[in-house]
Protein backbone atom coordinates (compact mmCIF):
# COMPACT_ATOMS: atom_id res chain seq x y z
CA UNK A 1 0.00 0.00 0.00
CA UNK A 2 1.45 3.37 -1.01
CA UNK A 3 0.60 6.67 0.49
CA UNK A 4 1.66 10.32 0.83
CA UNK A 5 1.28 11.84 3.65
CA UNK A 6 2.04 15.51 5.08
CA UNK A 7 3.28 15.72 8.59
CA UNK A 8 4.11 19.53 9.36
CA UNK A 9 4.15 20.81 6.22
CA UNK A 10 6.58 17.70 4.93
CA UNK A 11 5.17 15.37 2.72
CA UNK A 12 6.43 12.05 2.96
CA UNK A 13 5.87 8.98 0.50
CA UNK A 14 5.09 5.72 2.52
CA UNK A 15 4.81 2.28 1.47
CA UNK A 16 3.57 -0.44 3.61
CA UNK A 17 4.31 -4.11 2.50
CA UNK A 18 1.98 -6.06 4.04
CA UNK A 19 0.10 -5.02 7.69
CA UNK A 20 -0.55 -8.07 8.90
CA UNK A 21 3.30 -9.44 8.76
CA UNK A 22 4.95 -8.88 12.33
CA UNK A 23 7.00 -6.98 12.45
CA UNK A 24 5.36 -4.48 9.83
CA UNK A 25 7.82 -3.23 7.61
CA UNK A 26 7.08 0.06 6.31
CA UNK A 27 9.09 2.47 3.49
CA UNK A 28 9.40 6.16 3.76
CA UNK A 29 11.15 8.18 1.47
CA UNK A 30 13.35 5.10 0.80
CA UNK A 31 14.46 4.74 3.95
CA UNK A 32 13.01 1.16 5.54
CA UNK A 33 11.53 0.45 9.24
CA UNK A 34 10.38 -2.33 10.99
CA UNK A 35 7.19 -1.71 13.13
CA UNK A 36 6.19 -3.87 16.40
CA UNK A 37 2.55 -2.17 17.14
CA UNK A 38 1.23 -1.59 20.56
CA UNK A 39 -0.66 -4.97 20.29
CA UNK A 40 2.54 -7.02 19.66
CA UNK A 41 5.09 -5.60 22.11
CA UNK A 42 5.70 -1.83 23.73
CA UNK A 43 5.52 0.31 20.58
CA UNK A 44 8.78 0.08 18.70
CA UNK A 45 10.74 1.33 15.69
CA UNK A 46 13.94 -0.79 14.50
CA UNK A 47 16.64 1.94 13.17
CA UNK A 48 20.08 1.54 13.82
CA UNK A 49 21.52 4.88 13.33
CA UNK A 50 19.34 6.33 16.17
CA UNK A 51 22.25 8.91 17.20
CA UNK A 52 22.17 10.92 13.76
CA UNK A 53 18.97 12.28 12.29
CA UNK A 54 17.27 10.96 9.91
CA UNK A 55 17.94 11.03 6.51
CA UNK A 56 16.35 10.58 2.89
CA UNK A 57 18.13 9.41 -0.23
CA UNK A 58 17.48 8.86 -3.77
CA UNK A 59 16.83 5.34 -4.53
CA UNK A 60 19.54 4.64 -6.63
CA UNK A 61 21.93 7.57 -7.43
CA UNK A 62 23.24 7.54 -10.93
CA UNK A 63 27.14 8.46 -10.56
CA UNK A 64 29.83 8.06 -12.81
CA UNK A 65 32.05 5.06 -11.29
CA UNK A 66 34.75 6.34 -10.80
CA UNK A 67 33.17 8.92 -8.41
CA UNK A 68 31.30 6.79 -6.81
CA UNK A 69 31.15 3.48 -4.47
CA UNK A 70 28.41 1.02 -5.22
CA UNK A 71 26.72 -2.20 -3.41
CA UNK A 72 28.10 -5.13 -4.90
CA UNK A 73 25.39 -7.23 -3.73
CA UNK A 74 21.83 -6.17 -2.39
CA UNK A 75 21.40 -6.48 1.19
CA UNK A 76 20.73 -3.88 4.70
CA UNK A 77 23.35 -1.89 5.22
CA UNK A 78 24.21 -2.32 9.19
CA UNK A 79 27.72 -0.10 9.94
CA UNK A 80 28.60 2.60 7.90
CA UNK A 81 32.38 3.10 9.50
CA UNK A 82 33.29 6.66 7.08
CA UNK A 83 31.74 10.37 6.94
CA UNK A 84 31.37 13.05 4.69
CA UNK A 85 34.88 14.73 4.68
CA UNK A 86 36.78 11.12 5.57
CA UNK A 87 39.97 10.79 3.77
CA UNK A 88 40.19 7.21 3.23
CA UNK A 89 42.55 4.27 1.70
CA UNK A 90 42.32 1.76 -0.65
CA UNK A 91 41.30 -1.65 0.97
CA UNK A 92 40.00 0.48 3.93
CA UNK A 93 36.39 -0.57 4.63
CA UNK A 94 33.78 1.41 4.33
CA UNK A 95 30.54 -0.30 4.77
CA UNK A 96 28.91 -3.35 6.11
CA UNK A 97 26.59 -4.82 4.20
CA UNK A 98 24.76 -8.25 5.44
CA UNK A 99 23.19 -10.63 2.86
CA UNK A 100 21.65 -13.89 3.01
CA UNK A 101 22.75 -13.77 6.92
CA UNK A 102 26.61 -13.05 5.88
CA UNK A 103 28.02 -9.45 7.22
CA UNK A 104 30.02 -8.36 4.08
CA UNK A 105 32.58 -5.43 4.35
CA UNK A 106 32.64 -3.14 1.47
CA UNK A 107 35.97 -1.68 0.92
CA UNK A 108 37.19 1.42 -1.31
CA UNK A 109 38.79 0.75 -4.20
CA UNK A 110 40.83 3.63 -4.47
CA UNK A 111 42.19 6.95 -2.56
CA UNK A 112 40.31 9.97 -1.54
CA UNK A 113 38.15 12.00 0.20
CA UNK A 114 33.94 11.08 0.66
CA UNK A 115 32.12 13.88 -0.49
CA UNK A 116 28.27 12.48 0.51
CA UNK A 117 26.97 9.44 1.80
CA UNK A 118 24.45 8.24 0.32
CA UNK A 119 23.16 4.88 2.96
CA UNK A 120 23.05 4.94 6.71
CA UNK A 121 22.45 1.85 9.61
CA UNK A 122 19.00 -0.37 8.89
CA UNK A 123 18.61 0.76 5.10
CA UNK A 124 18.20 -2.21 2.25
CA UNK A 125 20.22 -1.27 -1.03
CA UNK A 126 20.43 -2.84 -4.27
CA UNK A 127 22.84 -4.26 -6.21
CA UNK A 128 24.91 -0.97 -8.02
CA UNK A 129 22.85 1.42 -5.93
CA UNK A 130 25.96 4.43 -4.80
CA UNK A 131 26.47 4.12 -1.55
CA UNK A 132 29.08 7.19 -1.12
CA UNK A 133 30.52 9.73 -3.45
CA UNK A 134 34.62 10.93 -3.84
CA UNK A 135 35.53 14.38 -3.79
CA UNK A 136 36.87 14.90 -7.33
Amino acid sequence: MKQRLTVNGQVYEVHIENLRARPIVATVNGQRFEILTENDEPAQIKQAAKENPIKTFAQNPSLDNARSLTAPLPGTVVEVLIQEGDAVQAGQTAFVIEAMKMKNSIRVARDGVIKKIFANAGQSVTHKQALAEFEE
